[in-house]
């Protein structure tokens, strides 16, 4: 705008908004004090920017004066300019925007070739600038609803969890009793199944309550403590379930915990279940897993090696985020966030989780300070 004015002689330039009942100023150098800022609106039907929209012509007036259209148009009179121009400003679809406008109070000469050359590559630079604004907004606003449709799952799936964890507990209890009072070993049997089902389901629910904590911002809470006898209990227990989940895997384990740790141990048993839950997933049944906890020289270490097929270096490095599978993994083999959850409880407890695979085994390595 600066450069029409010095190309011009003329004071005042303006980028104006028009419409059927609207004449706003978009931005405005103006040096001859004619009063205009931007956001500013004048009555569309006192400018002659309404007669450039509704025949869509460019205006030039080098002399107001001695112009046989203009000369007792009432717009110059009531506006005070002598030099005027106007050209309109359409978008890429071609639909009418405004007008690039120009005035002085002086006569200057601007209907020449080389000036109307000028505007109308600036209107196809503005026109540009127009389209990419406009997508600049159309991609922000499908970005923010795209944020509140997540953020409204996320709500959704925190909700569903927490409401489906009483029903399933309710149910993996009387799946208890039935096992432990009922006679008929039909009963015992599906009681049996039952009762992994739900703890299957409840390792899933935990999973997707503490991925929605995550992306909702409140992050996996840790409730620390040094008892070593209630983790090394609550670590037996999530074998014994995986146990009762997979019977037919074997599953070896040693657990030394002869010095005091300072941990959460119901997220370390969760982190347990999900690294033992993957290695009965993709391991081989024929050979035993083993579950190796150890705490010396101040260090922490929970160790899974099973025998299956090797991971390559390239899935290992994704096996961490959410909901990654395995390509051509089936469905009913999990929603893809263990692994994930279980290297943000590392993480919460100033761990790492480490993988490492070979022909002959796969071993998953959880390290974290014993005193952190």
């Amino acid at each position: 705008m600066d450069i029409i004015c010095l190309t011009t002689g003329m004071g005042f330039t303006a980028i104006a908004r028009v419409t059927e009942d609207k004449w706003i100023t978009c931005a405005v150098n103006d040096k001859i004090k004619f009063g205009l800022k931007p956001g500013d609106e004048l009555k569309v039907e006192t400018t002659i920017c309404n007669e450039v929209r509704q025949h869509e012509q460019a205006v030039f007036i080098d002399n107001v004066a001695t112009s046989e259209t203009y000369a007792k148009h009432p717009t110059p009179a009531m506006y005070g300019f002598s030099s005027y121009i106007s050209v309109p400003l359409y978008k890429k679809d071609g639909s009418f925007f405004g007008t690039i406008c120009a005035i002085d109070k002086k006569i200057a000469k601007i209907d020449t070739e080389e000036i109307r050359g000028m505007f109308q590559l600036y209107a196809e630079l503005i026109s540009f600038h127009l389209e990419a604004i406009e997508e600049k907004e159309n991609a922000v606003a499908e970005l923010n609803e795209e944020h509140q449709i997540a953020e409204l799952r996320e709500q959704f799936i925190a909700i569903l969890g927490h409401d489906l964890k009483n029903p399933i507990a309710t149910t993996r209890m009387s799946a208890e009793i039935l096992m432990k009072f009922s006679k008929e070993d039909i009963v015992k049997r599906n009681a049996s199944l039952i009762k992994s089902t739900s703890i299957r389901m409840e390792g899933l629910i935990d999973n997707l309550l503490d991925f929605a904590r995550g992306r909702l911002g409140e992050g996996i809470k840790l409730n620390k403590t040094t008892d070593s006898k209630k983790l090394e209990d609550v670590l037996k227990q999530v074998i014994n379930e995986l146990k009762i989940i997979s019977p037919q895997q074997k599953i070896s384990s040693k657990i030394q915990l002869e010095n005091p740790v300072n941990c959460d141990p119901d997220r370390i048993a969760q982190l347990c279940s999900n690294l033992l839950g993957n290695a009965v997933t993709h391991g081989t049944s024929d050979e035993s897993i083993e579950l190796e906890v150890v705490c010396l020289n101040g260090e922490f270490k929970l160790e899974i090696t099973n025998n299956g097929t090797k991971i390559p270096k390239e899935v290992r490095e994704k096996l961490f985020e959410p909901f990654y599978r395995l390509e051509g993994e089936e469905p009913k083999k999990g929603l893809g966030l263990g692994l994930y959850i279980a290297s943000e409880i590392a993480a919460a407890h100033n761990g790492e989780i480490k993988v490492s695979s070979s022909d002959k085994e796969t071993v998953f390595s959880f390290v974290m300070p014993a005193q952190s």
